[in-house]
């Protein structure tokens, strides 16, 4: 994969969507936003720091798109096989992919496929594709990853996972019954590849041929509803990897439950002898806790962030564009801290303010902030718009928040009406320190002037 920070959604292989480097300070802030006919929601960035993203639209084929950093202009674009469907939820075959270290985009398709296209200069090229029709049918693959071997990954909303000998083209599979996935997949140096179903988190290793081999599975308490907010009744986290895996239990992994009155953030050993518990830490809320994004990984601990409330469905959207606001959610942000000797989990901060409707939010270690993109209360807004003024009240800010203390930093305004919203899109920071959010029109970017 390519360096940490640049190679998929969150970032690395451990899936900890924290930054080594600052994003944006505050400062003179700027902002800057190109439509894209599309969501563009993972972002990547090549060896020459351009963006490196997929744009999809209900009923198109899905674009892979080369952006320039400074001013969001179309470098090059390449058409994915494949149709995205009508379904605002469906993050299918382009929501998840990753860029190698040669500059090569590993992308799913719509069309039941992998594909690997190269960067050369300005363009693009692909080089090869990998056809898993055959093995998993009409199921859509929700994402794909190398593990430390080179042996591809992936794993379909219908619950199959399975590997990909990207030298022979050989696929093995194997189907999770009764259960989906929804998110994507973590991998570790020994190894390990860990999924999360609606069920269930898993450990795989690769057993003989590259088959994958269920090491050991550990039942988590899903709850008895789909909350809103969430894509699947289940967990929503991709789960999130702390210590290396030659440290103590092999390492660790975290995901969020989803039970009711409320949620938790669990944290395991994932070492192949078996998911021993850490510890289990409520978070958000009675009844009103739902957490659809990957646990943000810092200094140990783990920042979770409550979803519950956000309307997903295409009828939302629409009525954006007829000047209706979209429904508050609950808000939530909370830092879970870890004492992995003690084996004990303890509320470091809450913060009941800020609104988080669908963000994938990231920390950046070089200036202890996390970014995270919010949507107020008409109540909560710095402006006060006229009544019945269209989309003015349906404000999205990139907001941040101090690491150590839960305490908002700064908050900008990116944009008002529907084209602003994320829709699961990441916060995604440049090595320039400048900050792009993916939104249902296309992209954002906000910098230090």
């Amino acid at each position: 994969m390519a360096p940490n920070g640049t190679s998929n959604l969150h970032d690395d292989a451990y899936q900890t969507d924290t930054y080594t480097q600052a994003g944006p300070a505050g400062r003179d802030l700027s902002v800057r936003t190109r439509l894209q006919g599309g969501l563009c929601g993972s972002v990547t960035f090549d060896s020459r720091g351009r963006l490196v993203t997929v744009c999809m639209a209900p009923r198109r084929a899905p674009r892979l798109m080369l952006l320039d950093p400074d001013n969001l202009s179309t470098i090059a674009s390449l058409e994915l096989p494949g149709t995205a469907g009508t379904s605002p939820t469906d993050v299918t075959g382009g929501g998840y992919f990753y860029l190698d270290n040669n500059d090569r985009v590993v992308v799913p398709t719509k069309a039941g496929g992998i594909q690997v296209v190269s960067i050369q200069g300005n363009t693009f090229v692909t080089r090869r594709s990998y056809d898993l029709k055959p093995v998993i049918g009409t199921a859509g693959i929700v994402s794909a990853l190398p593990d430390w071997s080179g042996l591809l990954w992936f794993v379909t909303r219908s619950g199959v996972v399975g590997t990909v000998d990207l030298t022979t083209g050989a696929v093995r599979s194997r189907t999770l019954r009764g259960e989906q996935i929804a998110n994507s997949i973590a991998v570790d140096e020994s190894g390990g590849v860990f999924v999360v179903s609606d069920h269930a988190l898993y450990r795989f290793d690769a057993g003989p041929g590259g088959a994958p081999h269920a090491t050991w599975r550990a039942v988590y308490d899903r709850g008895t509803r789909q909350k809103p907010g969430q894509l699947s009744q289940g967990s929503g986290t991709t789960p999130t990897l702390i210590g290396p895996a030659s440290g103590p239990g092999g390492g660790y992994v975290a995901i969020t439950d989803n039970a009711d009155p409320r949620m938790h953030v669990l944290v395991m050993a994932r070492g192949k002898a078996g998911p021993t518990r850490v510890c289990t830490e409520p978070v958000f809320p009675a009844w009103k806790g739902a957490d659809e994004n990957s646990l943000v990984a810092v200094d140990g601990d783990l920042i979770a962030e409550n979803n519950y409330g956000y309307v997903v469905g295409s009828n939302a959207l629409l009525e954006g564009f007829l000047g209706h606001r979209l429904p508050d959610t609950v808000p939530g942000l909370v830092r879970v801290h870890v004492d992995y000797a003690r084996k004990s989990c303890t509320t470091a901060w809450s913060n009941t303010t800020e609104r988080i409707p669908s963000v994938v939010s990231k920390a950046a270690l070089g200036n202890g902030l996390l970014y995270t993109y919010t949507h107020p209360s008409a109540a909560e807004l710095a402006f006060k718009p006229k009544e019945r003024s269209l989309g003015a009240p349906d404000a999205w800010y990139l907001t941040t928040v101090d690491v150590r203390t839960g305490k908002r930093a700064w908050s900008r305004l990116a944009g008002a009406g529907p084209l602003f919203n994320n829709h699961y899109a990441p916060v995604s920071i440049g090595a320039d320190g400048a900050a792009y959010v993916g939104c249902v029109g296309g992209l954002v970017r906000i910098a230090d002037s």
